[in-house]
């Protein structure tokens, strides 16, 4: 616990921040005064709204410079800058000014002038002609301060009586005369320059999608007219700049379509074939991918009109297809017919990725039970398998561990080896034909997974494991993933146990439960919506939503058996699984934020199973939990697992799981980060197991959180992420209730991790 003898220090070094900072004037050089900043005062007579308040806050928007931050009416981040300016002000100095400190703002850096002439224009472009700005210095020169106060005097505003197209023989005004009703420019709104901007790049888009290639938003010009009233109305009117060039006023068919699927920059020389494949050109030396199997990624078609979406839309399709790495769209002005139509052809160059990659991967694991070791992954990829975009991708893998103690126990090691392969179709792979035009988007992917793994333990047990899923993934939008797998196997089987592993099973029934023979068949479903992806954003939230049911189907061909019903001699396991990840990520000031993020778990088994499988329960503790514990060490609820030489085996799980996280990240030195951070969270059963003393969820599960803190350094390097944790337990759920909060920062936990954990 943290001692009181440290709080006069704490408090003292605050005091003597809050001194220093309300020192600043006597750095002020003697010419000149610290600008404290600007008022609006607005002087009208016109009626009030909603958009009204929006033009004010426009204004106030304009008052720069901003002035020094103030913190409890003091400036310490300027403080810091005078500090660094010293001769020999040492590095703390020069740290905080680099971190911290801020350039002063003096009055001589303000130009009242200058912010007049953009208020008045601010104002007329919102439709407040005539109006008027002044503007006040206000000099204190005891403090050393200077202030500007503003004054506008804002006329009643134009508003719009007719919005009209001029009338020509031109086809494009008849088009852009359908486009009208869709207008957001109403009649008897005020004027608005910046609405006018956006109606002018509305129509820009609208033109496009209809084929006019060359049109542009600048061929188009608005002429208001007040003429006609003596009330502040006009009328306005809108047409074509003189001199457009006539192919900017024509829309463009596409004649041609040709697609070169393996297109290598250089070997244009090189004689290639040309397949003609639904009205559409491939072009290809031999046949590198199949035209039926790209086909339904373009939409560009030939006698069609040219569609900006279409390129795009095309060109994101061609990319998710995992096969290229360059897709480039070109458009060629063949020729043009009369004053009325516009010749493109359209040409598609993919460059393709290597076909074939190998990658190895080598880690040194470490775990909360001291085993310490290698794993070595090797993984061989195949693009193009079937010149479809299929992609193979085969790893073996293989791992040594070996329990580092400090005992004169026997060491125990673990052999893991294992092979899984994975096989991507670009396409849907359904006994049904579906329209890809169903997906918008982006056209689903099948996924079919086989794997299996083999884990020996020395003189203890080897345990087989074999897998298998088939599914689909698809994209929504760019912000929303799905995923499906009608079919998920799992099969665990425990094998050539010792006696000195069954003693141990015998003192601890859940710990047999645990290594129980396993079947699990059933449906998994994931959603995905990841507003990550928008760096830039302010507030960013991400959200992913699992379910997952199992044992339904088996129960069709299930028969009774001395152990429970079985299917196809297994015993199979029913339950329903759901939970939810979310996260909400706030940015603020350079490279800083705080991410926090909340997960609820529950798995319920039924039927069949009187347990969840324990592959399928959750755990709490570790680098991407509550890292004041040991990953799978804390829980369920209130219960502590008996410290013997055989809990090494032993992972604490439940069906429920409840953590949340918060964390202030910020920058350091270049790739350095630095983080602080609290999390809370743990397991529970909803079950009462005599095994598991409070590990069943009550009313009181708040007080059976497990919740720590700590800071963090992390080394990024564009993305790539090492992290380590230092965190310390503030309550141990499994302490008697009273004593919980503990507080032990003499007890930290290292936690060491690739990534960040949300």
């Amino acid at each position: 616990m943290l001692k009181n003898s440290y709080l006069p220090f704490f408090t003292g070094i605050i005091f003597l921040v809050i001194l220093q900072g309300c020192s600043v004037e006597k750095f002020i050089p003697e010419d000149k005064l610290l600008y404290s900043g600007a008022k609006l005062k607005v002087q009208d007579s016109i009626a009030k709204n909603s958009k009204y308040d929006v033009v004010v806050a426009r204004l106030v928007s304009l008052l720069l410079p901003e002035p020094n931050s103030k913190f409890l009416g003091m400036r310490p981040k300027l403080y810091f800058h005078y500090k660094a300016q010293q001769e020999n002000p040492g590095f703390i100095n020069k740290f905080l000014n680099k971190k911290l400190g801020e350039e002063p703002v003096y009055l001589s850096d303000v130009d009242p002038n200058f912010r007049e002439e953009l208020l008045i224009n601010r104002m007329e472009n919102s439709g407040f002609f005539y109006s008027t700005a002044s503007s006040t210095i206000i000099e204190n020169e005891e403090e050393k301060l200077a202030s500007v106060e503003y004054e506008v005097n804002m006329k009643e505003p134009y508003t719009l009586e007719k919005y009209k197209l001029d009338t020509d023989s031109l086809k494009i005004y008849k088009r852009i005369g359908e486009y009208l009703p869709e207008s957001p420019i109403e009649e008897g709104m005020r004027f608005d320059l910046s609405l006018l901007k956006l109606e002018r790049e509305r129509l820009e888009r609208k033109l496009l999608q209809d084929g006019y290639y060359n049109f542009n938003a600048g061929f188009l010009i608005f002429e208001a007219d007040t003429n006609q009233y003596v009330n502040k109305k006009f009328d306005l009117f809108l047409r074509l700049k003189k001199d457009v060039p006539e192919k900017a006023i024509i829309p463009y068919k596409i004649s041609k379509v040709n697609i070169y699927p393996n297109y290598v920059l250089g070997n244009d020389s090189i004689a290639q074939d040309t397949v003609r494949f639904d009205g559409k050109n491939y072009i290809q030396a031999e046949e590198f991918f199949k035209p039926k199997r790209l086909d339904p990624y373009i939409l560009i078609n030939e006698g069609g009109f040219y569609d900006p979406s279409a390129s795009r839309n095309t060109s994101r399709r061609l990319a998710s297809i995992g096969a290229y790495k360059f897709v480039n769209i070109k458009y060629d002005e063949v020729e043009t017919l009369g004053d009325s139509l516009g010749i493109l052809e359209a040409n598609i160059f993919l460059s393709p990725l290597n076909k074939r990659a190998f990658r190895a991967e080598l880690q040194g694991v470490t775990k909360s039970n001291d085993f310490i070791g290698p794993h070595l992954a090797l993984t061989y990829s195949n693009r193009n398998l079937f010149h479809g975009g299929e992609i193979l991708n085969l790893t073996g893998k293989f791992g040594y561990e070996v329990q580092v103690t400090g005992s004169d126990l026997e060491t125990i090691s673990s052999t893991l080896v294992g092979l899984q392969a994975d096989l991507i179709y670009p396409r849907l792979l359904f006994p049904i034909s579906i329209n890809d035009d169903w997906f918008e988007y982006s056209i689903p992917k099948t996924k079919i997974s086989l794997s299996g793994d083999y884990v020996i333990r020395t003189n203890l047990y080897s345990i087989g494991s074999v897998s298998g899923r088939f599914g689909y993934l698809w994209n929504a939008n760019r912000f929303v993933t799905h995923e499906l797998n009608p079919v998920s196997i799992n099969y665990v089987k425990l094998a050539n146990t010792t006696q000195e592993f069954e003693d141990i099973l015998d003192e601890n029934v859940f710990l047999r439960n645990s290594f129980q023979q396993e079947f699990i068949a059933g449906l998994t479903y994931s959603f995905t919506y990841n507003g990550m992806i928008d760096a830039g954003k302010t507030h960013q939230f991400y959200l992913n939503a699992n379910m997952e049911t199992a044992g339904n189907t088996m129960s069709l061909f299930s028969k009774e058996a001395e152990e429970g019903r079985t299917a196809f001699g297994l015993k199979y396991a029913q339950f329903a699984k759901a939970d939810a990840d979310l996260r909400y990520h706030f940015n603020f000031g350079k490279e800083q934020k705080i991410a926090t993020r909340l997960f609820a778990g529950l798995g319920i088994p039924f039927g069949n199973s009187d347990v969840m499988p324990f592959s399928k329960q959750y755990f709490s503790g570790g680098p991407y939990s509550v890292r004041a514990f040991r990953i799978r060490s804390l829980g369920p609820g209130s219960y502590e697992p008996e410290q013997t030489e055989n809990t090494s085996y032993f992972d604490q799980s439940g069906n429920l799981r409840l953590e949340g996280n918060i964390e202030y990240r910020f920058p350091l030195i270049s790739f350095l980060k630095g983080a602080v951070f609290a999390d809370a969270g743990n397991v529970w059963t909803t079950r009462e197991n005599p095994a598991l003393p409070g590990g069943k969820f009550g009313k009181d599960f708040l007080s059976e959180l497990g919740v720590g803190a700590g800071v963090g350094l992390r080394v990024d390097i564009q993305n790539f992420v090492i992290r380590l944790d230092v965190a310390a337990p503030m309550r141990v759920p499994f302490l008697p209730e009273g004593e919980r909060w503990t507080f032990a920062f003499d007890e930290p936990i290292f936690n060491f991790a690739v990534g960040y954990p949300f």
